[in-house]
């Protein structure tokens, strides 16, 4: 469900959806979703002074209080 969510903001800010990846790996505290865009997209992700990616880890707290989990997002760049 948050692997989903994450996916569908992201590709909605993006030029290029398709470049859109997400690996999601559980650990024994946390679930960790790493994420990896195009690099032409990546200031679009991160946004001005890291706006964008710190409203997109908001949402992914509020929507895990429901599941009891923790999650968190990294932001692959290369």
């Amino acid at each position: 469900m948050m692997k989903q969510l994450i996916e569908d903001i992201v590709k909605a800010l993006v030029d290029q959806p398709d470049e859109v990846q997400i690996k999601e790996m559980v650990g024994e505290h946390a679930h960790v979703l790493e994420l990896t865009v195009s690099k032409a997209d990546l200031g679009k992700v991160i946004g001005k002074g890291g706006a964008h990616a710190s409203a997109i880890r908001t949402l992914m707290a509020a929507a895990s209080g429901k599941e009891k989990k923790r999650y968190i997002l990294e932001i692959i760049e290369y």
